[in-house]
């Protein structure tokens, strides 16, 4: 049966992301930037839909009110792609993903993407990545007023693993003076990395409380970051081994 709804999910979501992202590339050049991101969005809400009709996954939401209304950096546990359909569906704000600039070469997806001035990066450049972040993440943040999202660990980690959290998200936030918001996520348990089968269940999303990056350096401030997701990881999922660096 899950290999049935998996089928059907999957036959949705490229049909569903063939037609909305031809339509958007006809119409968005023509809209204003904020309602073309909110077209935009609409196919990612659909995913969040189809996921939980087809797939049965649902999900709950806990410390939305820890999110500001002014400018934020939030950096994110990864473990599958729902977060990323997720966080521009669910959030009121229009984002603005920090990305690998090969995702622009997939047909359609890649295309679309570029229409949304989202931050592409050769992450192969190091330092260099991270100027082009810092230039471009000040219009984003303050003329914009558009949220920041980095996935600090950098990819998709299996559940109960960590990688090494890469500091580009809290340098951004000591540069600007932007609060960190830390999010913990455990999709990895429905929706594992690469794996063709999803199951059913609820996932949980919890946003921490703001850490500020006053009298802080992007190191330390990582670390706090760090240590509130692993925390609360262990709090919302307390079944899981903990298995250290991936």
């Amino acid at each position: 049966m899950s290999a049935i709804r998996a089928i059907i999910f999957l036959f949705f979501q490229v049909v569903s992301l063939a037609f909305w992202a031809t339509l958007f590339l006809i119409v968005g050049p023509f809209l204003p930037y904020v309602p073309r991101y909110r077209l935009a969005m609409r196919w990612p809400a659909m995913m969040i839909w189809a996921a939980r009709v087809i797939l049965g996954i649902r999900y709950r939401v806990i410390g939305k009110e820890h999110l500001p209304d002014g400018p934020a950096i939030l950096l994110s546990k990864h473990e599958s792609a729902w977060e990323t359909f997720f966080y521009p569906a669910f959030l009121s704000k229009p984002l603005c993903f920090v990305f690998k600039r090969e995702l622009l070469w997939v047909p359609f997806f890649g295309w679309g993407i570029g229409l949304l001035r989202m931050i592409a990066i050769n992450r192969n450049k190091g330092n260099q990545a991270l100027d082009q972040i810092l230039t471009q993440s000040k219009k984003v943040l303050f003329e914009d007023h558009r949220w920041i999202v980095f996935f600090p660990e950098g990819t998709r980690v299996l559940p109960g693993h960590h990688r090494r959290y890469k500091t580009g998200g809290t340098r951004l936030a000591v540069a600007t003076g932007v609060p960190v918001i830390p999010i913990a996520m455990n999709s990895g348990d429905l929706w594992p990395r690469k794996s063709f089968i999803k199951k059913p269940g609820m996932i949980t999303v919890s946003f921490g409380p703001p850490l500020l990056p006053e009298n802080e350096d992007a190191t330390t401030l990582m670390v706090k970051v760090e240590s509130w997701i692993s925390q609360e990881m262990q709090r919302i999922s307390p079944e899981r081994p903990h298995k250290g660096h991936a």
